[in-house]
């Protein structure tokens, strides 16, 4: 069987550490006591802390490891929880690096869960390498890890011996493919059954929230940031804002491009698709009436501008994300 060690850092949520161990604990397990066949484990599965002492989670729920990282002989794979506070947890848990590496060299796979990215990237496995986190932590990982290839619209990303997945319920997305992986398609396929986990999401996207992305000291796009924001409805015509704030047409696009990293008219299509979002999940409005709404003319414009900033049709998005109805 293969041995598996998730590492359960202080702060983490609870899901990254305890929905990898389900997983892993029941592959061959679940599916086969509810067809009531012989019960096949596929994995070992531990939990450990850098200390061996419980790892307090976001929800307050202590979590008791098996062991501390300094007690793991060897293992094929370790898991990396997510964590919140970064320099903190780079900080407590600066011991994990070399442990990371020294197991790596020994030939097990490195996964990370969430935001576990960001530890998994101090050690330097992720270096030119492909990888994925939480959307909300986007920015800040591109500016720790420049030397990273981050392609956060990833569920999953794997580079051979290191993976990483998504926000928290990606987790689930990392395991399964790891048990599809390790043990083949069709123990996978009986796992995420016994789950009733969708197999096959690859795209962070459809759940992605825009940020506003003012984390810059530009006043001049943050007051035109404001403008598009409270005029989204209306036509934008870059010239006319460049000359109601007196700077010329390729200033304006230079400084709103270096402080957001979008230009004005880019900028413009993510509020507006934002806000098609919270039309098509809160109200029955046609994608056409929508469309008008927002201040686009063209319906099948819009429709493909909205498929590639959410990676799903109208219609999928408000059958995901509309209200529930049981």
């Amino acid at each position: 069987m293969k041995k598996v060690t998730i590492l359960a850092l202080e702060d983490a949520s609870g899901t990254t550490i305890t929905g990898p161990l389900d997983i892993f604990h029941l592959a061959g397990v679940l599916w086969n006591h509810s067809m009531n066949i012989k019960l096949n484990p596929q994995f070992e599965v531990e939990i450990v802390t850098t200390d061996g002492k419980p790892a307090k989670c976001l929800n307050r729920v202590f979590i008791t490891p098996h062991k501390s990282i300094d007690e793991v002989k060897e293992t094929d794979l370790i898991l990396i929880s997510s964590i919140v506070d970064i320099d903190k947890a780079l900080k407590r848990n600066g011991d994990a690096i070399d442990w990371l590496l020294k197991h790596h060299k020994n030939g097990a796979d490195i996964g990370s869960v969430c935001t576990g990215a960001f530890f998994l990237a101090e050690t330097g496995l992720l270096d030119y390498k492909k990888a994925t986190t939480h959307w909300g932590y986007i920015n800040e990982f591109r500016k720790r890890y420049p030397k990273v290839n981050l392609i956060p619209e990833r569920m999953v990303t794997d580079e051979g011996s290191v993976l990483c997945s998504g926000a928290s319920n990606a987790c689930f997305d990392l395991s399964v493919y790891l048990v599809e992986k390790y043990c083949g398609h069709e123990i996978a396929v009986q796992c995420a059954k016994a789950f009733i986990h969708d197999m096959g999401r690859t795209l962070q996207t459809p759940y992605t929230a825009f940020k506003s992305q003012k984390n810059h000291s530009d006043e001049l796009v943050i007051n035109i940031q404001a403008h598009i924001e409270n005029n989204f409805k209306s036509p934008f015509k870059i010239e006319e804002v460049s000359k109601d704030y007196g700077v010329g047409r390729r200033t304006l696009e230079r400084r709103f491009k270096t402080a957001t990293g979008d230009s004005p008219t880019a900028y413009l299509q993510r509020v507006r698709v934002e806000a098609a979002k919270r039309f098509l999940e809160t109200n029955n409005k046609s994608f056409e009436e929508i469309t008008w709404d927002i201040g686009y003319e063209e319906t099948s414009f819009f429709r493909k501008v909205f498929k590639k900033h959410t990676g799903l049709t109208p219609g999928q998005y408000k059958s995901k994300f509309q209200r529930m109805v049981i």
